[in-house]
Protein backbone atom coordinates (compact mmCIF):
# COMPACT_ATOMS: atom_id res chain seq x y z
CA UNK A 1 0.00 0.00 0.00
CA UNK A 2 1.54 3.27 -1.06
CA UNK A 3 0.71 6.08 0.57
CA UNK A 4 2.05 9.76 0.34
CA UNK A 5 2.77 11.12 3.81
CA UNK A 6 0.23 13.83 5.29
CA UNK A 7 1.00 16.55 7.43
CA UNK A 8 1.59 14.35 10.86
CA UNK A 9 4.31 11.96 9.15
CA UNK A 10 6.16 15.20 7.81
CA UNK A 11 5.75 16.79 11.44
CA UNK A 12 6.90 13.72 12.78
CA UNK A 13 10.32 13.58 10.35
CA UNK A 14 10.78 17.52 10.77
CA UNK A 15 10.81 17.05 14.52
CA UNK A 16 13.30 14.45 14.62
CA UNK A 17 16.09 15.99 11.77
CA UNK A 18 15.90 19.03 14.15
CA UNK A 19 17.59 17.25 16.86
CA UNK A 20 20.63 16.26 14.92
CA UNK A 21 21.14 18.50 11.46
CA UNK A 22 20.43 22.27 13.19
CA UNK A 23 24.10 24.31 13.36
CA UNK A 24 25.69 21.38 11.59
CA UNK A 25 27.59 22.18 7.90
CA UNK A 26 26.78 20.07 5.17
CA UNK A 27 30.43 19.42 3.52
CA UNK A 28 29.70 16.82 0.86
CA UNK A 29 26.33 16.62 -1.17
CA UNK A 30 26.24 12.73 -3.44
CA UNK A 31 23.68 12.96 -6.35
CA UNK A 32 22.86 9.94 -7.38
CA UNK A 33 20.08 10.52 -9.42
CA UNK A 34 19.65 13.60 -11.03
CA UNK A 35 15.62 14.36 -11.75
CA UNK A 36 15.12 14.64 -8.14
CA UNK A 37 17.02 17.78 -7.68
CA UNK A 38 13.89 20.24 -9.43
CA UNK A 39 15.50 23.50 -9.15
CA UNK A 40 18.29 24.61 -9.80
CA UNK A 41 20.67 22.76 -11.69
CA UNK A 42 22.70 19.91 -9.76
CA UNK A 43 25.45 21.90 -10.15
CA UNK A 44 24.35 25.06 -8.94
CA UNK A 45 22.13 22.80 -5.73
CA UNK A 46 25.92 21.49 -4.81
CA UNK A 47 27.82 24.52 -5.34
CA UNK A 48 25.58 26.92 -3.05
CA UNK A 49 25.13 24.51 -0.29
CA UNK A 50 28.84 23.11 0.14
CA UNK A 51 30.35 24.15 3.27
CA UNK A 52 26.95 26.02 4.39
CA UNK A 53 25.75 25.69 7.78
CA UNK A 54 21.76 24.20 8.54
CA UNK A 55 20.40 26.90 10.96
CA UNK A 56 16.67 25.63 11.25
CA UNK A 57 13.84 23.39 9.86
CA UNK A 58 10.30 23.36 9.37
CA UNK A 59 7.18 22.02 7.84
CA UNK A 60 4.27 23.33 5.23
CA UNK A 61 1.84 21.68 4.23
CA UNK A 62 3.54 18.51 3.29
CA UNK A 63 6.61 20.29 2.18
CA UNK A 64 10.42 20.02 4.58
CA UNK A 65 11.96 23.23 4.82
CA UNK A 66 15.65 23.22 5.62
CA UNK A 67 16.42 26.66 6.35
CA UNK A 68 20.42 27.54 5.07
CA UNK A 69 22.56 30.47 6.06
CA UNK A 70 22.87 33.43 3.09
CA UNK A 71 18.67 33.05 3.30
CA UNK A 72 18.14 29.60 1.26
CA UNK A 73 15.66 27.69 1.54
CA UNK A 74 16.23 23.64 1.24
CA UNK A 75 12.48 22.62 0.35
CA UNK A 76 11.98 18.36 0.25
CA UNK A 77 8.47 17.03 -1.14
CA UNK A 78 8.55 13.49 -0.11
CA UNK A 79 5.93 12.40 -1.89
CA UNK A 80 5.35 8.35 -2.90
CA UNK A 81 8.13 6.24 -1.17
CA UNK A 82 10.32 8.98 -0.18
CA UNK A 83 12.19 9.11 3.29
CA UNK A 84 14.94 10.90 5.02
CA UNK A 85 16.85 8.82 7.10
CA UNK A 86 19.98 9.80 9.55
CA UNK A 87 22.51 7.44 9.11
CA UNK A 88 26.15 7.11 10.38
CA UNK A 89 28.53 8.24 7.41
CA UNK A 90 30.73 5.16 7.27
CA UNK A 91 27.68 3.21 6.65
CA UNK A 92 27.82 2.05 2.73
CA UNK A 93 24.07 3.85 1.20
CA UNK A 94 21.34 1.38 -0.39
CA UNK A 95 20.34 1.45 -3.67
CA UNK A 96 17.38 3.68 -3.11
CA UNK A 97 19.48 6.64 -1.27
CA UNK A 98 19.48 8.84 -4.45
CA UNK A 99 20.58 12.37 -2.45
CA UNK A 100 22.98 12.03 0.58
CA UNK A 101 24.27 15.28 2.73
CA UNK A 102 27.39 15.05 4.77
CA UNK A 103 27.10 16.50 7.67
CA UNK A 104 30.30 17.76 9.84
CA UNK A 105 29.19 15.41 12.61
CA UNK A 106 29.79 12.03 10.95
CA UNK A 107 26.26 11.82 10.14
CA UNK A 108 24.28 11.84 6.58
CA UNK A 109 20.72 12.90 5.83
CA UNK A 110 19.80 11.04 3.00
CA UNK A 111 16.89 11.26 0.47
CA UNK A 112 15.62 7.22 0.12
CA UNK A 113 12.71 7.13 -2.42
CA UNK A 114 12.08 3.68 -4.41
CA UNK A 115 9.67 5.52 -6.41
CA UNK A 116 12.27 8.31 -7.24
CA UNK A 117 8.64 10.56 -7.62
CA UNK A 118 10.13 12.91 -4.34
CA UNK A 119 11.89 16.31 -5.25
CA UNK A 120 14.25 18.98 -3.77
CA UNK A 121 14.24 22.87 -4.40
CA UNK A 122 16.89 25.11 -3.44
CA UNK A 123 15.59 28.66 -3.19
CA UNK A 124 15.34 32.23 -1.75
CA UNK A 125 12.99 34.30 -0.27
CA UNK A 126 12.10 35.47 -3.41
CA UNK A 127 11.62 32.65 -5.74
CA UNK A 128 9.18 30.39 -3.83
CA UNK A 129 7.33 29.75 -6.58
CA UNK A 130 9.72 27.22 -8.31
CA UNK A 131 9.70 25.05 -5.28
CA UNK A 132 6.80 22.88 -6.59
CA UNK A 133 3.06 23.79 -5.56
CA UNK A 134 4.43 25.68 -2.20
CA UNK A 135 3.68 29.28 -3.07
CA UNK A 136 0.11 28.31 -3.48
CA UNK A 137 -0.44 26.32 -0.16
CA UNK A 138 -3.66 27.21 1.87
CA UNK A 139 -3.54 27.71 5.54
CA UNK A 140 -1.82 25.51 7.97
CA UNK A 141 -5.10 23.63 10.44
CA UNK A 142 -3.21 23.40 13.86
CA UNK A 143 -1.82 27.18 13.92
CA UNK A 144 -3.10 28.95 16.97
CA UNK A 145 -4.16 31.42 14.58
CA UNK A 146 -6.24 29.56 12.43
CA UNK A 147 -10.32 29.67 14.08
CA UNK A 148 -13.34 28.43 13.90
CA UNK A 149 -14.08 31.27 12.25
CA UNK A 150 -11.93 31.39 9.80
CA UNK A 151 -13.16 28.04 8.60
CA UNK A 152 -16.37 29.29 8.21
CA UNK A 153 -15.51 31.79 6.18
CA UNK A 154 -12.94 29.78 3.68
CA UNK A 155 -16.89 27.06 3.66
CA UNK A 156 -18.69 30.11 2.05
CA UNK A 157 -20.09 29.44 -0.97
CA UNK A 158 -18.36 26.51 -1.20
CA UNK A 159 -20.72 23.67 -3.19
CA UNK A 160 -18.32 20.87 -3.83
CA UNK A 161 -18.28 17.52 -2.14
CA UNK A 162 -16.31 18.08 1.52
CA UNK A 163 -13.47 15.24 0.86
CA UNK A 164 -12.18 16.72 -2.52
CA UNK A 165 -12.41 20.43 -0.57
CA UNK A 166 -10.39 19.01 2.39
CA UNK A 167 -7.73 17.49 0.05
CA UNK A 168 -7.11 20.19 -1.83
CA UNK A 169 -3.54 21.14 -1.01
CA UNK A 170 -4.52 25.50 -1.87
CA UNK A 171 -7.44 25.04 0.65
CA UNK A 172 -6.11 23.56 3.88
CA UNK A 173 -2.12 22.78 4.03
CA UNK A 174 -1.47 18.72 4.95
CA UNK A 175 -4.28 16.80 4.71
CA UNK A 176 -4.83 13.61 2.60
CA UNK A 177 -6.86 10.36 2.68
CA UNK A 178 -5.92 9.11 5.84
CA UNK A 179 -6.58 12.22 7.86
CA UNK A 180 -9.64 13.21 6.09
CA UNK A 181 -11.30 9.95 6.26
CA UNK A 182 -10.98 9.95 10.30
CA UNK A 183 -11.85 13.52 10.61
CA UNK A 184 -15.20 13.21 8.87
CA UNK A 185 -15.75 10.25 10.34
CA UNK A 186 -15.42 11.90 13.87
CA UNK A 187 -17.55 15.00 12.53
CA UNK A 188 -20.18 12.03 11.70
CA UNK A 189 -20.16 14.08 8.03
CA UNK A 190 -20.68 11.38 4.92
CA UNK A 191 -17.54 12.18 2.57
CA UNK A 192 -19.78 13.29 -0.46
CA UNK A 193 -21.49 15.52 1.28
CA UNK A 194 -22.33 18.73 -0.52
CA UNK A 195 -20.48 21.45 1.56
CA UNK A 196 -23.08 24.35 1.13
CA UNK A 197 -25.42 21.95 3.09
CA UNK A 198 -23.30 21.94 6.19
CA UNK A 199 -24.91 23.36 9.30
CA UNK A 200 -22.63 25.31 11.87
CA UNK A 201 -22.82 22.75 14.57
CA UNK A 202 -21.45 20.15 11.83
CA UNK A 203 -18.66 22.81 11.02
CA UNK A 204 -17.68 23.36 14.34
CA UNK A 205 -17.50 19.08 14.62
CA UNK A 206 -15.51 19.21 11.58
CA UNK A 207 -12.80 21.86 12.75
CA UNK A 208 -12.48 20.27 15.92
CA UNK A 209 -12.26 16.63 14.43
CA UNK A 210 -9.74 17.83 11.78
CA UNK A 211 -7.40 19.63 14.36
CA UNK A 212 -7.71 16.70 16.96
CA UNK A 213 -6.83 13.60 14.55
CA UNK A 214 -3.81 15.50 13.27
CA UNK A 215 -2.55 16.37 16.92
CA UNK A 216 -3.23 12.37 17.04
CA UNK A 217 -1.31 11.18 14.21
CA UNK A 218 1.48 13.59 15.67
CA UNK A 219 1.33 12.35 18.98
CA UNK A 220 1.52 8.86 17.92
CA UNK A 221 4.41 8.93 15.42
CA UNK A 222 2.37 9.07 12.21
CA UNK A 223 0.47 6.35 10.31
CA UNK A 224 2.58 3.50 8.76
CA UNK A 225 1.36 0.46 6.92
CA UNK A 226 4.23 -0.22 4.23
CA UNK A 227 6.70 2.52 3.54
CA UNK A 228 6.35 5.56 5.94
CA UNK A 229 9.56 5.76 8.10
CA UNK A 230 10.58 8.53 10.31
CA UNK A 231 13.98 9.83 10.48
CA UNK A 232 15.63 6.91 12.60
CA UNK A 233 13.83 4.13 10.20
CA UNK A 234 11.46 3.63 12.72
CA UNK A 235 7.26 2.93 12.24
CA UNK A 236 4.59 5.08 13.19
CA UNK A 237 1.55 3.85 15.58
CA UNK A 238 -1.47 5.66 14.54
CA UNK A 239 -2.73 3.07 12.41
CA UNK A 240 -3.36 1.12 15.56
CA UNK A 241 -6.12 3.89 16.31
CA UNK A 242 -7.39 4.59 13.11
CA UNK A 243 -11.57 4.47 13.12
CA UNK A 244 -12.66 3.75 9.88
CA UNK A 245 -9.77 3.95 7.34
CA UNK A 246 -8.69 0.55 5.90
CA UNK A 247 -10.77 -0.86 8.07
CA UNK A 248 -13.71 -1.71 5.06
CA UNK A 249 -15.98 -4.59 6.21
CA UNK A 250 -15.33 -4.15 10.04
CA UNK A 251 -17.76 -3.15 12.83
CA UNK A 252 -17.92 0.60 13.41
CA UNK A 253 -16.81 1.11 16.70
CA UNK A 254 -19.16 3.64 17.93
CA UNK A 255 -22.22 1.67 16.16
CA UNK A 256 -21.34 -1.89 14.89
CA UNK A 257 -22.51 -1.03 11.36
CA UNK A 258 -20.28 -2.73 8.74
CA UNK A 259 -17.30 0.20 7.17
CA UNK A 260 -18.18 0.88 3.60
CA UNK A 261 -15.41 2.06 1.34
CA UNK A 262 -16.18 3.40 -2.25
CA UNK A 263 -14.30 6.25 -4.23
CA UNK A 264 -14.84 9.78 -3.51
CA UNK A 265 -12.74 12.26 -4.97
CA UNK A 266 -10.92 10.00 -6.60
CA UNK A 267 -9.63 8.37 -3.83
CA UNK A 268 -10.87 5.14 -2.25
CA UNK A 269 -13.05 6.81 0.99
CA UNK A 270 -13.69 4.51 4.17
CA UNK A 271 -17.11 5.86 6.63
CA UNK A 272 -19.91 4.72 8.48
CA UNK A 273 -23.07 4.84 6.55
CA UNK A 274 -24.74 5.00 10.40
CA UNK A 275 -22.91 7.50 11.85
CA UNK A 276 -21.93 9.65 9.17
CA UNK A 277 -24.77 11.32 7.63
Amino acid sequence: MLLLPELPEVETIVQGLSKVIIGKEIMEIIIREEKIIAYPSSSDFRKQLINKKIIGIRRRGKYILIMIEDELTLVIHLRMTGKLFLKPSDLTFDKHSHIIFRLDNAIDLRFNNVRKFGRMYLVDDNSWERAGGLDKLGPEPLDDDFTLGDFHKMLEKRKGNIKALLLNQSFLAGLGNIYVDEALFRAGILPFRRTDTLKNREIERLYKGIRNVLKMGIKYGGTSFRDYRNARGEKGSFQEKLLVYQREGKECPVCGEEIVKEKVAGRGTHFCPHCQK
